[in-house]
């Protein structure tokens, strides 16, 4: 008989490297094919009595197997004392056995002495409490391995053992490169598709699933970085693997540096404009020290108006202006009027410092993580919320859920209720939470303990209004799709510089290029074109004040006009040679109103664009007929008249 256990191989392997079924291999041995021999529940086959193939496959296999321990390999000391006691244990397990005639009962009962710590007490305090199908697969182990202790290593735990695969150089580079790359596909699918891959090459008797499964995990374990870099990308890699840096904020103090991003909030409000339901945006600024909100503003949408209405709430709540901003990369907190050098520059005229975050580093920016609570512990509280994703979704909101959708009917509160919400929000919750910064202290308490001594809001919303220079047109300045416009802008074509307000857009302040000012031109609205028909009295009234205005510019015009001609006449008598010398005033009044005549001789061709103006003219005719005076009276009765000439003063003005 064959003592040594490397000739012996065991049905289950047999069956595995002919890649046939178990059964099949004991059918053989039933025909009296192989040599074999009686291992506990099962055959072992001489390997000698297989056929060539058979056997060159088998020593292949077993060359495989022990390339798994190289030379250089060295076993942690505490490995080598396990591996040790689990030798010892099995030493006494089979010594105990073998004295018995029922090896089997005699096993079992040597195991629950043992686990009960009578027998092997020393054993036990290494190895602890063993079950029985695990001594019989140590047993085995020694048994393959002749006897020797390092197969008793926990291979699998530890050391450069890990690296060592069955696998070949083509079966490892194809199964990379199927789990290598962005699309993530999952290992069991990639082994699959390696498997297909070889098989159409060519290759055969490649290794089991489990065995590419556990080279998969050891590189993922072994190289993480790659593994994660190919699938994921580098922003992954950045939030995964590369080490981050740690910040000491107790080298800040409050009010020191400000943190703002604008953040899409989970509730519907009604659109102030059309009344529907719409998520409304919050745009918020967070002192880096005290790890509170120091002021937000919400809005329909994050645009420029929206962030500086946000960080004056911030600087009149701490009292002070902040030294730094550090606020998102996006296109709205980056706008000139924050950034640009000179007249435009916000931050320049408050002395704030401003830092940009790098795009998609959301990580970096603390503030990202108060938005989360924000969400967790208010947001959700509201009657509109509509859940951060369709997962999490209020089943109200889910389509066929009547009885949800009847008890909890939506209830839409207004921008202006939101924010007194949050505002209470704010006082009652999250200043009283513990401030992550300052041991023992509350958020408030480190807010309230920096705050400044308090800024004028006057100088304040002075320093924060911007600067354009713009044209002036016919009707006053355009100036965001809106016409600004004061009669002190009537007649001038130069350009100017306007200051306005994100705050209130209602009117704008003008100034000369050389810094005087001119006027405050407000916002013209555009008036209903039936205004004397189906407008509100304001709406007449409007028209009324517009078409007064109109004439009284064309009057100061006119004015301006013949008080040039009487200049030009007094001062170059030369250019009107009819006239003597020397001329007295009342000679110069009778030209100046022959003047006017004579004008509006060349102007009236006998059509009038519009009734008042045949009125007019009527009125400065010496004579009149009787039609035309019938005529008047007839004018003077309808709403036009009423509209234009119902005061004294404005008659009189016309009549001029």
């Amino acid at each position: 008989m064959q003592n040594s256990n490397v000739d012996w191989i065991t049905t289950k392997e047999l069956a595995e490297i002919k890649g046939i079924s178990e059964r099949a291999v004991r059918k053989s041995i039933a025909k009296n094919k192989y040599v074999i021999r009686k291992s506990s529940k099962s055959y072992e086959i001489l390997v000698t009595s297989l056929e060539e193939s058979v056997r060159k496959k088998v020593t292949e296999r077993r060359e495989k197997s022990t390339a798994l321990v190289p030379i250089n390999y060295v076993v942690p000391e505490e490995q080598k004392k396990l591996a040790l006691a689990k030798y010892d244990l099995i030493k006494n397990w089979d010594k105990f056995r073998n004295e018995k005639p029922n090896k089997t009962q005699a096993g079992k009962d040597f195991l629950d002495a043992y686990n009960n710590n009578c027998l092997c007490k020393n054993l036990f305090v290494s190895i602890g409490k063993v079950a029985i199908g695990t001594i019989y697969e140590w047993h085995k182990k020694l048994r393959e391995y002749n006897d020797d202790w390092h197969s008793l290593i926990n291979n699998y735990t530890f050391g450069a053992k890990t690296t060592k695969t069955s696998l070949t150089e083509a079966e490892q580079s194809e199964l990379l490169r199927n789990l290598l790359h962005p699309n993530r596909l999952n290992i069991g699918k990639a082994i699959k598709y390696t498997k297909m891959a070889l098989k159409s090459k060519g290759y055969e008797n490649l290794c089991c699933d489990l065995t590419y499964r556990r080279f998969a995990n050891n590189y993922k374990a072994e190289h993480y970085d790659v593994w994660v870099d190919a699938r994921g990308g580098n922003k992954e890699l950045h939030d995964k693997v590369l080490p981050y840096i740690t910040r000491d904020v107790s080298k800040l103090e409050v009010g020191d540096v400000i943190i703002g991003d604008g953040h899409r909030l989970a509730f519907f409000v009604k659109n102030p404009y059309t009344g529907n339901p719409v998520r409304p945006t919050l745009v918020a600024y967070q002192d880096w020290k005290s790890g509170g909100f120091v002021g937000f503003e919400i809005m329909l949408e994050e645009n420029t108006q929206c962030i500086a209405s946000a960080l004056r709430n911030s600087i009149i709540n701490l009292g002070k202006v902040p030294r730094f901003v550090y606020q998102d990369n996006g296109k709205a907190f980056k706008a000139k009027y924050f950034t640009e050098d000179g007249i435009a520059g916000l931050f320049k005229n408050l002395g704030i410092q401003a830092i940009s975050a790098k795009p998609y580093n959301a990580k970096a920016k603390p503030i990202e993580r108060l938005f989360r609570e924000l969400q967790d512990s208010f947001e959700v509280m509201l009657p509109s919320y509509t859940g951060t994703s369709i997962v999490k979704k209020p089943a109200q909101l889910k389509r066929n859920e009547k009885l949800h959708k009847e008890l909890f009917k939506l209830n839409i509160p207004t921008i202006e209720q939101v924010i007194l919400v949050l505002n209470a929000w704010l006082q009652k919750y999250h200043y009283e939470q513990p401030c992550q910064h300052v041991e023992g202290k509350t958020i408030g308490e480190v807010l309230e303990s920096g705050k400044g001594e308090g800024v004028n809001i006057e100088t304040l919303d002075d320093f924060m209004m911007a600067r354009e220079t713009k044209k002036i047109q016919r009707n006053g300045i355009k100036f965001l799709k809106n016409d600004y416009y004061d009669p002190a802008l009537y007649g001038y074509k130069k350009n100017v510089i306007i200051k306005y307000s994100l705050f209130d857009l209602s009117s704008i302040k003008v100034f000369k290029l050389n810094g005087e000012f001119m006027c405050e031109a407000m916002r013209v609205e555009p008036i209903n074109p039936l205004a004397n028909y189906i407008g509100t009295p304001k709406d007449i009234e409007d028209l009324k004040q517009k078409t007064k205005l109109k004439k009284q510019l064309e009057k100061r015009t006119e004015t301006e006009f013949v008080n040039h001609l009487k200049r030009a006449q007094v001062h170059n008598p030369l250019l009107t040679m009819d006239l003597p010398e020397k001329q007295e005033e009342e000679e110069i009044l009778e030209f100046q109103i022959e003047v006017k005549k004579q004008a509006n001789k060349e102007i009236f061709n006998g059509i009038f664009k519009n009734k008042y103006e045949k009125y007019e003219y009527l009125l400065q005719k010496d004579t009149l007929t009787k039609d035309e005076q019938d005529w008047i009276e007839e004018y003077r009765k309808t709403g036009e008249y009423e509209l234009i000439y119902c005061d004294e003063s404005d008659k009189e003005v016309i009549d001029a």
